[in-house]
């Protein structure tokens, strides 16, 4: 059974997990932190203080033997908030890849949330109507509402434990007017997402990561129960405790280690004004986040087939829509286009011979492809590009946004080259690819030249030398795409070695 592994470098720590598939349920083989403070200096500078680079790549090479060690087959390493930020993220990226041979991916805040709210709903059980989800890490804060384990609205804020501390907590413990400017700068933050958080009914809200684990820890131990659940106004005393404590009598509370207790101040306050501004009663910890989701997202890309695929297509399917809708696009026209290139893929699969995951891509693109007219009809290939590789596309990776940049640039008069930036952005085996892939794309968009929906059932027939594609045309006939499917011959014949023939029922 296929092994997991996921790292997550965090702007306070590093974190790994490895799990492994058993029954079609992942199993948690090794778990390993080590509080970094990565993005401490990011905050201040604006770049990666060297002592915090040597120690993170220290660690990530003990993660990397763990790898090794435990046989993983599949590893995604990500970065957040600090690498961001940080002015100097490319040397850093760089000396990870000398070390460990690993592509670290910096992922956005939107992402990063994304893949908290797969790894929360996946290992919990959830009942309530609608759920808030909160987590607060060292360098950003990412609330999430989601209803039945579909997401409705997300925002990432700039609100880390350790990004506030170092803005605003000099003294220890903090003055008065340091604790009146954070309170004030979380207040004019959370202001930016409490109108969508306040039109929906919460009927639940779940925090993540160390700060929340800290503070339920700390009122469990205070009210000698076991819970996870910390009520408003326990939270709010013992806030206004710990901020009166030193780092001496921080770190001497039950539940609080020395480095939590560091940052515990500006995460507390954050946690807060949030359930004070929305009325919320309580917030309740569980022990799951970026890691559990990325195993998750593993697993589906690996190719389960179990009901979880279903989830993450239907969030990926969402994402798009959502974004050619942004850019005006004509959503009957795309998903027929959608629909045709769905078709090619499968019926031309001895031809073209891409891998499965190219399916998805294409489907992307075909929804996308027309997001450029946006700006101008003039050169709207281009604009495309440059839309889709810096668009947030929710359950995409950055290699798989340029992959579908690189297909919809290239639907026009120009081909992919070698020599085209788009596709030198592509790692080698994808340059060889995406031009087939845009080739099905260009088919699936004469297909419906006329943009009339008058052609159905795509068919093909694959010999040694030439394919022939029937498909079948609605009066007052297929004129249009018949005239556009003969201009790609020529293009068709130097990809694929066989000349295309055309049928019609």
């Amino acid at each position: 059974m296929p092994v997991f592994a996921a790292i997550d470098i965090g702007s306070n720590s590093v974190r790994l997990k490895i799990a492994r598939l058993v029954r079609r349920r992942l199993r948690v083989l090794h778990e390993d932190r080590e509080v970094t403070r990565l993005g401490e200096s990011v905050f201040q500078s604006g770049m990666l203080d060297p002592a915090a680079m040597e120690l993170t790549v220290k660690v990530l090479r003990r993660f990397h033997r763990a790898t090794q060690s435990f046989g993983a087959d599949v590893v995604r390493a990500v970065a957040t908030s600090a690498m961001r930020d940080a002015s100097n993220a490319t040397a850093f990226l760089q000396w990870v890849h000398a070390a460990t041979g690993w592509r670290v991916e910096i992922i956005s805040g939107l992402e990063e949330g994304r893949l908290i709210h797969l790894g929360v709903t996946a290992h919990t059980n959830i009942r309530a109507g609608r759920m808030l989800l909160i987590d607060l890490g060292g360098g950003s804060c990412e609330l999430t509402v989601s209803t039945r384990k579909q997401i409705e609205n997300m925002v990432s804020l700039p609100l880390g434990a350790v990004r506030l501390t170092r803005d605003f907590l000099v003294h220890d413990p903090p003055t008065k007017k340091e604790v009146e400017r954070l309170r004030a700068f979380i207040e004019e933050e959370l202001e930016r997402a409490e109108p969508g958080l306040k039109r929906r009914k919460l009927n639940a809200t779940i925090a993540t990561s160390g700060t929340p684990a800290a503070l339920a820890d700390m009122w469990s131990k205070e009210n000698k129960k076991k819970t996870a659940t910390v009520p408003r106004e326990g939270l709010l005393r013992m806030t206004k405790k710990l901020t009166k404590l030193g780092m001496q009598g921080r770190s001497a509370v039950k539940g609080m280690g020395p480095k939590r207790a560091e940052i515990i101040v500006a995460g507390a306050w954050v946690f807060s004004e949030l359930l004070s501004r929305l009325e919320l009663p309580s917030f309740r910890y569980v022990p799951y986040g970026l890691r559990d989701g990325m195993l998750r997202q593993l697993l589906a890309d690996y190719g389960s087939k179990q009901h979880l695929d279903k989830r993450l297509a239907s969030e990926r399917a969402t994402s798009l829509r959502t974004l050619a809708g942004h850019y005006n696009v004509d959503m009957k026209y795309a998903e027929r286009v959608r629909e045709h290139c769905a078709q090619l893929f499968k019926t031309l699969q001895p031809v073209h011979r891409l891998p499965s995951e190219y399916a998805g891509l294409l489907e992307a693109a075909s929804l996308l492809q027309e997001v450029g007219s946006f700006v101008n009809r003039a050169g709207g290939h281009r604009h495309a590009y440059y839309i889709v590789a810096h668009s947030e596309m929710l359950g995409y990776t950055l290699p798989e946004r340029k992959i579908v940049a690189a297909m919809v640039r290239f639907i026009g008069k120009s081909r992919p080259t070698v020599e085209s930036p788009a596709m030198r952005a592509l790692p080698a085996a994808d340059r060889l690819m995406v031009p087939k892939a845009t080739m099905l794309l260009r088919l699936g968009r004469a297909l419906e030249q006329g943009r009339r929906g008058t052609v159905s059932n795509i068919r093909a027939t694959v010999r040694s030398d030439k394919v022939i594609l029937r498909f079948r045309k609605k009066a007052p006939g297929a004129e249009l795409e018949t005239w556009a499917l003969e201009k790609e011959k020529n293009y068709f014949r130097e990809l694929f070695g066989r000349s295309l023939e055309l049928a019609t029922e």
